[in-house]
């Protein structure tokens, strides 16, 4: 007979955690967690691509979406990663700090 031992899972830090302590999901199966994310990140991602032709801040609401779907999707993450260097790529050309001397 094999035993398997039951560890208790330690709740993801940082923004993660933070999102599902916040919507209360610690203890949702998987799916449903899932399902939720998938929900509420679209909802405002959708409503963040829709602020890029409808008066709005569409630069802080796309962001915020695809922080929340990256709490449970990788395909977010990567996403985020790339907008967050775009960011920071805009930031330095508009700062001049990517100029040499």
């Amino acid at each position: 007979m094999i035993f398997v031992e039951n560890r208790e899972r330690k709740p993801p830090r940082g923004l993660r955690g933070r999102i599902r302590k916040l919507l209360h999901l610690e203890d949702v199966p998987p799916f449903v967690r899932r399902v939720i994310i998938a929900v509420i990140g679209g909802t405002i991602l959708l409503v963040g691509i829709a602020m890029i032709v409808l008066p709005g801040p569409a630069i802080v609401v796309i962001p915020i979406g695809l922080a929340v779907l990256a709490t449970e999707f990788v395909w977010a993450r990567i996403w985020l990663r790339k907008t967050r260097k775009l960011f920071k790529k805009a930031k330095d050309t508009v700062t001049g700090a990517g100029k040499k001397k």
